[in-house]
Order: C-alpha cells, then structure tokens, then sequence
C-alpha cells in the first residue's frame, strides 16, 4: 500500500490509463511450465500451505502460481471461457499475478481481454504484522457494462477514487447510474461466492482469522452483512447511523442542492456513502479496521434497517 498521502489505496492497475503496459511487469499464469494440470492437482487439496505471502513467493514460479490458482472463482472463469488449466483462451493469457520473490504481497488480476480497460477482478492481499493475513483490495467489474472514469480527471490525473482529487461529473454520472463511490463500472456481486474458497485457502495458510480496513462506508457495511466484525470503528461507524437519523448533525446537512448529498440519501447505505465521500464528515472516511473469523459470522450491524 502506498505510504503518502495517507488515504491511497493500494497500487491498482485500473488506476493507469493503459493497463496492458503494466502487465508486461506481471507475469502470465505459468508461462512455458510443463505438467501445469500435475502442479495445481498438487495443491488443490486440503493440505497445508505456507503461513504467509513472503514464504509462498519465495517457492519457484511454477509452484507459487499453482499455489494462487486455488483463489480463482471457478466462476468468472467459466463465465469468460478461460481454460481452468492454462488460464488463457485460445493462446492469449488471461490471468497475471505479481508474486516476486522477497514482496510480502500477491496481486492477481483476472481479464476478459487484455485489450479491455479494466481487469474483471482484482486482488492485492498481504501479510501484515504477526503474519496475519490482511485483504488491501478486492474489487468486481462488469466489463460489458457503462464505464464511468471516477479514477481520472478529464486531463488524465489519477483520483484514487476521490480521494486526492475529483471528477465531479463522472462520479454525477455515476451516482444516478447506480454505483458506489470509487466504482468505475457496475460491479459483479461476486464477493459472497469469492469468501469462501478464499477462507479457505486462508485456513490451509494455518490462520483462523484475516484483516481488511474498508475504503469506504458502504464497504464497511457490506462487509458487516458478510459476518465481519471490527477491530476499532465500530462506535464510529454506529455515530455515523445516529448522525443520519433525522434530527441528527449529518442528516442536517443533507440538501437539494446537492446531489451527492440529497434529503433521501440518509435512507440507503449507497446514499449514505456518496454523502460521506463529498465530505459531510468534515474530514476523510478511514481509520476503520475489521476482521473475519474464518467460518463465522459476527452479527455486526451497525445500520439496522437501512436498505442497500
């Protein structure tokens, strides 16, 4: 994760204007390696695995890239035709991960088409301190459907979804199309079918727990309704719902004029978020952390009642 200013994500290839140059620093999903179908049969199992990122990228490519394909949502890769074993189609690779021996993180980005914009999904995962297992992004696109360029200026500067800067009018765009601050296109509403696999892989990796710090109010809400709980945030995230209550401070600012923060956005997790997002906090959305049990669901609500 970038260090400054404070509230990046992390690197993201969509955040470039031309992310196949980028995936020339990537490597394809084992390029040129022999007994590939021998290699992922391997470690398919429920057989341990190494307990952190740092130890698994220090194994040969092929082995490590095996070791990865057990993230993949089988899923995505039946809906986009890509070869589960070669994980490209008809020659062209479709799956990269940036794995280099000596990094504390893995990268994997899954394309329809490496001529398309943005990936289908992306993941940056990362050890973190006491070799826990900490989730820095995961996000969805639907690459068949509108994009709107929240993560550029028009002069082609990055935002990191609004964070540095704005683009007012795409993210106008966007609002009314229906999406969540920091979305470029609609997303998948894969997250559910992705936990799973990916809890465990994490259990096989010997923890029992892993960490995220959602980038946005309606991310942390998401994954309170996935069964997440928080390390630190909670009562500010129950302030926040107290705060949209009518007669309360942030629902006092919320105004026609405005249509990021519209009279009704206090009803609905989206509005909510995009309100937070144009600054009604008086300051930026973060030092929110959560965690997730393996297996278990926490019950945390801290929006009762209030609709997605």
């Amino acid at each position: 994760m970038q260090d400054s200013p404070k509230h990046l994500p992390p690197t993201h290839p969509s955040v470039e204007r031309r992310l196949p140059g980028k995936l020339a620093n990537w490597l394809p999903f084992l390029r040129h390696e022999a007994k590939v179908e021998e290699l992922i049969t391997s470690v398919a199992d429920d057989s341990t695995l190494p307990r952190t990122f740092l130890e698994i990228n220090a194994l040969p490519s092929a082995q490590k890239h095996a070791i990865y394909r057990a993230l993949l949502p089988d899923v995505l890769l039946e809906r986009y035709q890509i070869d589960p074993i070669t994980l490209s189609r008809d020659g062209e690779p479709l799956v990269f991960f940036s794995c280099p021996e000596g990094s504390f993180s893995l990268e994997a980005a899954i394309w329809r088409s490496t001529t398309d914009r943005d990936p289908v999904t992306y993941v940056h995962l990362a050890d973190g301190t006491n070799y826990q297992v900490r989730v820095l992004f995961v996000q969805y696109n639907d690459p068949e459907s509108p994009r709107f360029d929240t993560d550029m200026t028009p002069d082609g500067e990055p935002t990191y979804f609004g964070t540095l800067r704005r683009n007012i009018d795409a993210e106008r765009a966007a609002l009314v199309a229906g999406l969540a601050p920091g979305q470029v296109r609609k997303g998948l509403a894969l997250f559910r079918e992705f936990l799973p696999n990916f809890e465990r892989f994490v259990g096989r990796m010997g923890h029992e727990m892993y960490f995220l710090e959602p980038l946005a109010y309606h991310t942390a809400i998401l994954f309170e309704r996935m069964g997440f709980g928080y390390v630190q945030g909670q009562k500010e995230m129950e302030t926040i719902h107290q705060g949209f209550q009518p007669g309360g401070a942030l629902h006092a600012q919320l105004t026609t004029t405005s249509p990021f923060r519209g009279k009704e956005a206090w009803r609905t997790v989206r509005g909510r978020s995009w309100a937070i997002h144009d600054g009604i906090l008086g300051r930026a959305y973060d030092g929110i952390e959560m965690y997730k049990q393996l297996g278990k669901g926490l019950g945390v609500d801290t929006a009762p009642g209030v609709a997605w």
